[in-house]
């Protein structure tokens, strides 16, 4: 070093340890660089070498929003695989790809946003594609394998830095920034905290993001669920970003601030440390953080705790390393290696939900493949742009033969004509450059070039009209397609025209509804809101202020069946391809209405089955649906596989692949058999696999193959803590097959609401034909407590525990019963610590509310109305005397013991100043003993404690 060279500053130094030089580098920052990086888009410190940095890189199933990319399959798709070691190959291929991406564009991020570890509790919900399960065990070690292929092996550095989400109690997108997940600590402990808690304390997880929703009446982003659960799993630093506008939403929809510097404050205390809010404009979140240090609701040391946070997880990418970095260079990208795996991983998510034996189909077959998804390859809201596509056809005509497969798509063919006589026209699409430079390497459009362009022509009238291709996804919601393929979309300028290759987009603008009016039709844009007019100079949607809609005739060419029976007329099997397209009636912002196929799918299905006895639904999905399989010969469900969707799925159909996977969620046979969408108390309505009584379309854990296996030989060992489980699985078919031996439990005397099972372990293995695979399961004893509300924590039972093993949920081979010693159940010490009001054992017409706005629960009744709680086995001593209540809002509490006992004691409570002011009432309780309470809450009050005193 010579005398002009300036000193290596501590925080480039890597041989010393993260902490001191976070240590430096922040002790180096200005208060206002801090507070710059509190944004998403972190601006770069140019005098200290610091480069800008941003949170956030969607990677849900491949690298997303930064062009072309590996797509695999839906988060959902890979939760059926039931195989970890395949998932984590997937994240590793993930995250090689986003560092080859970074290496050629620096907007693209390595702290990544995922995996989604939101349990699938109900089949309804919007974002349904985005989890992995409806069981937090499988959730768990699926989104664990898939952070730990994220993160990498090198014990230093990290390829990317996973976030999960969404924390917490997420399922549902209808008013999702407003309501509140009432959430009693038995469901918050043995559900919704599990799938983080197994997969954080598993070490390969960088931060978490909050939702957009409020649990027990407390938004997420100001959770102290955060700070009291969540960083107490892990030594390392999680950085917690919030999602997009999520710190906004806190004052301008859920109004729980009055300003936005106490909620961007009270955020930053709970924990979250980088807001992602205002796009890429920094301005508006880092004004908030001034006006609240100024105001006195922050301290310099909020400032530093979450920039901390952030540093740690940069130190881990080796950011400041590019010398000592082993992923510095990049990574691989599209190698013939992703696309074996993402082939791979489309066929071991593909489950057989029923087979009367057409399946496998046998070379020569003459196959129809008709449905409105047969020759379609969709993406998601969070899919890369396809570098390769396979579609069913595709893989069909690959596979058999194009001599062998006929196909009709299965749409009705429309004119739409107007009140003076004319019809639509489509113009031909110009062959221009633009239109060239919209195509892919395999020249299909690329949607993201293709959609809102305006120097395409719009859509016209004349004597003859364009046929178009109209479909109806359900609930009224119709595409409509011209005959080159290209789908009706409105751009900003508000014309019509044929520009987009699929439905897409934050706010989709290719549906449409058709409504009647006035004799005939308005077609009302649904990304608009607006009725279509015909123009001068085109077709157009109305302005808002026109009063001038197009009143249209539809004038149907060809009915979907008429095409069915055409391509079926000759067929062996058909093969119908139905399902959804993720952009519409179902996804993020959106949450379904039914369970039940759309009616024009079902036409499609009729129409088939009148072709041929011989019919095989493919369903496509993004969540399950309400089906009649029995007229079907097979059933077969995947969700959208990603790049190799339609080779995969016709290797499945040949029999080169059997098919192995498994549903991680449960499939209900109507809409009658599911929960309100926003009842989120799986033990209370009895939701999911877990607590479920009514038969099921199909199981849990449910899928079939083309091979037979038997189960033999259940040994079960005690001892250190665990309980070891074996047994035998025996290939009894002719083929080479995987299988998905599960281990479940069941308390066999339980004093409390437990599962009528629930999922311990599984392994998926592969056997050839007449071979034999010994399977081990341990199993810690902690996997069989559940939350005893009593004495706030975790209890083992004593008593007896089934121990099933099998095929499914439902399809148990082996079984038998394990006696543990567990830990003896304990009166409630009521007259001694008193009764938390959320802690209750049973309910009726309550919900659990915030007690105030940083931390604590109370209960109210629905409304306004009257709810009733139970607490059992309250231990009162010999002589209470006294009972307090400690409440807020008005109206009264009602208290008495069963068995017996003094007449029940009315406690008023006088309205107080607001929700957060409560008030202790006493009043007269004589009781004693061991006993159930039962207190009934009537009118607009927010009880937090009862307490009992001689």
């Amino acid at each position: 070093m010579t005398a002009s060279t300036p000193p290596t500053p501590p925080f480039r130094d890597p041989d010393l340890p993260f902490a001191k030089r976070i240590d430096d580098l922040l002790a180096r920052l200005t208060r206002d660089e801090k507070i710059s990086f509190l944004h998403q888009f972190a601006p770069a410190v140019e005098r200290l070498g610091v480069a800008a940095f941003r949170t956030g890189q969607e990677a849900l199933h491949g690298v997303a929003w930064m062009g072309p990319a590996t797509v695999f399959p839906q988060a959902v798709g890979l939760g059926a695989t039931w195989n970890p070691e395949l998932v984590r190959r997937v994240g590793a291929a993930v995250s090689e790809e986003a560092r080859a991406m970074r290496a050629r564009d620096d907007r693209v991020g390595l702290n990544v946003w995922a995996p989604t570890v939101n349990l699938l509790r109900h089949p309804l919900w919007g974002r349904n594609e985005e989890g992995y399960s409806e069981d937090p065990k499988l959730t768990s070690a699926i989104a664990t394998a898939y952070t730990r292929g994220l993160r990498g092996d090198h014990p230093v550095y990290w390829r990317t830095a996973p976030v999960l989400k969404h924390w917490l109690a997420h399922n549902n997108e209808t008013g999702r920034d407003v309501t509140s997940s009432s959430v009693r600590p038995r469901v918050l402990h043995e559900y919704d905290l599990r799938a983080f808690r197994e997969t954080v304390e598993a070490g390969a997880v960088a931060g978490v993001m909050p939702a957009y929703n409020l649990v027990n009446g407390r938004p997420n982003h100001v959770s102290p669920y955060l700070r009291e659960h969540l960083r107490t799993w892990t030594d390392e630093e999680l950085l917690i970003c919030s999602d997009a506008g999520a710190p906004s939403n806190l004052v301008d929809t859920e109004h729980y601030f009055d300003t936005h510097e106490e909620a961007t404050a009270a955020a930053l205390r709970a924990g979250v440390d980088s807001f992602t809010d205002h796009g890429t404009d920094a301005s508006t979140v880092t004004a908030r953080v001034r006006g609240a240090l100024e105001r006195g609701l922050l301290t310099e040391a909020d400032l530093d705790a979450a920039v901390r946070r952030q540093l740690s997880v940069r130190f881990r990418l080796g950011e400041f390393d590019p010398d000592h970095d082993p992923y510095a260079r990049g990574g691989e990208f599209d190698t013939p290696a992703h696309r074996d795996l993402a082939r791979e991983a489309a066929e071991q998510a593909v489950v057989l939900l029923r087979n009367d034996g057409v399946l496998p189909l046998a070379d020569g077959t003459r196959i129809a493949v008709v449905g409105l998804l047969a020759d379609e390859c969709k993406l998601d809201w969070y899919s890369g742009t396809l570098i390769h596509r396979s579609t069913p056809l595709e893989g069909l005509y690959e596979r058999f033969g194009a001599d062998r497969v006929e196909f009709a798509e299965g749409v009705d063919r429309v004119l739409l004509r107007t009140s003076a006589g004319r019809c639509l026209r489509v113009p031909a699409a110009p062959g221009d450059a633009a239109d060239e430079a919209a195509r892919g390497a395999e020249g299909a459009l690329d949607p993201a070039l293709l959609a809102g362009r305006t120097d395409l022509p719009p859509l016209t009238t004349d004597a003859v009209g364009t046929e178009l291709a109209l479909v109806d996804w359900g609930d009224g919601v119709l595409t409509l397609r011209a005959p080159d393929g290209r789908y009706l979309s409105v751009a900003e300028d508000g014309f019509l025209r044929a520009s987009a290759e699929q439905p897409g987009g934050w706010v989709v603008q290719e549906t449409f509804r058709l409504e009647p009016h006035d004799g005939g039709r308005l077609l009302r844009h649904l990304g608009t809101g607006r009725p279509v007019r015909v123009a001068a100079d085109g077709v157009r949607v109305a302005d808002e202020a026109s009063d001038d809609p197009e009143v249209f005739e539809v004038v149907v060419v060809e009915r979907a069946e008429a095409a069915v029976a055409r391509a079926t007329a000759g067929a062996d099997v058909v093969v119908v391809v139905a399902g959804n397209d993720p952009h519409i009636n179902g996804r993020e912002t959106e949450d379904r209405t039914t369970l039940r196929l759309p009616a024009h799918q079902e036409r499609v299905l009729a129409a088939a089955r009148a072709g041929s006895a011989r019919t095989v639904l493919a369903l496509v999905s993004s969540y399950p649906y309400a089906i009649e399989p029995g007229p079907l010969s097979a059933v077969l469900w995947t969700a959208h596989g990603g790049q190799a969707a339609g080779t995969a799925l016709a290797r499945v159909l040949a029999g080169d692949v059997s098919p192995a996977g498994r549903l991680p969620q449960t499939w209900y046979a109507d809409d009658a058999g599911l929960p309100d969408l926003l009842d989120y108390d799986v033990i209370g309505s009895r939701q999911t696999y877990l607590y479920a009584e009514g038969r099921p379309l199909y199981p849990f854990g449910h899928g079939l193959g083309y091979a037979s296996f038997s189960y033999a030989g259940l040994s079960v060992r005690t001892g250190d803590g665990t309980v070891k489980v074996a047994c035998t699985v025996t290939n009894t078919g002719d083929r080479t097959a995987d299988e998905v031996p599960q281990l479940y439990t069941r308390a066999v005397e339980p004093s409390v609401a437990r599962p009528r099972r629930e999922l311990l372990g599984h392994h998926r293995i592969t056997l050839a034909p007449g071979a034999t695979a010994e399977v081990f399961f341990e199993v810690p004893l902690s996997a069989f407590a559940f939350w005893d509300v009593a004495r706030g924590g975790p209890r083992v039972e004593p008593g007896p525990y089934e121990l099933l093993v099998g095929g499914s949920s439902e399809d148990v081979r082996l079984r038998t019963t394990v006696t543990l010693d567990g830990e003896p159940a304990a009166p409630r010490p009521v007259r001694r610590d008193g009764l938390a009001a959320a802690d209750f054992d049973e309910q009726s017409g309550t919900e659990i509310v915030d007690r105030a706005r940083t931390a604590g629960d109370a209960v109210t009744p629905v409304g306004g109305g009257t709810g009733e709680l139970l607490f059992r086995d309250c231990d009162f001593g010999p002589d209470t005397r006294r009972v307090t209540v400690t409440a807020a809002g008005s109206g009264a509490v009602e208290l008495w013991v069963d068995g017996g006992g003094p007449a029940p004691v009315t406690v008023p409570v006088e309205a107080t100043a607001g929700p957060y002011d409560h008030r202790t009432v006493e009043a007269s309780f004589a009781v004693g003993g061991v006993r159930d309470l039962r207190l009934r809450l009537r009118g607009p009050l927010r009880l937090a404690q009862v307490g009992f005193s001689g």
